[in-house]
């Protein structure tokens, strides 16, 4: 059974800091590009940034600048990486996953169950 867990969330006051992780865990072979993901109170969920397995990155406009993406591959373990944080940014993030569980199989989508961050002052 593949996982993906989020961890790294909470409360933190606007112009603060936090810094989301997202272990993937059980029989995989590889994991290609991971992603987060953030959804607000009464808001469709919205892209927030990918990165690829080889460590090249994109961002949604709304976060460039602020935030910043990276991944240990060693450890199968996604960061997020978020500075001055404004209220707007309030949402549960999600981690998102694409791996293959064996050499011969293809690409499938795993999700995490989420994080709640919380900007407010």
């Amino acid at each position: 059974q593949v996982q993906l867990v989020e961890s790294g969330g909470g409360l933190v006051q606007p112009g603060g800091s936090l810094r989301l992780s997202c272990a993937a865990s059980g029989s995989f072979f590889t994991v290609n590009t991971m992603g987060w993901y953030r959804q607000g109170p009464g808001k469709q969920r919205e892209w927030v940034a990918s990165i690829r397995s080889g460590g090249s990155t994109n961002y949604a406009d709304s976060v460039k600048g602020r935030f910043t993406a990276s991944r240990d591959n060693a450890k199968n373990t996604l960061y997020l990486q978020m500075n001055s944080l404004q209220p707007e940014d309030t949402a549960v993030y999600y981690c998102r996953a694409w791996m293959q569980r064996s050499a011969w199989s293809a690409q499938s989508e795993y999700w995490g169950r989420g994080t709640q961050v919380t900007v407010s002052s």
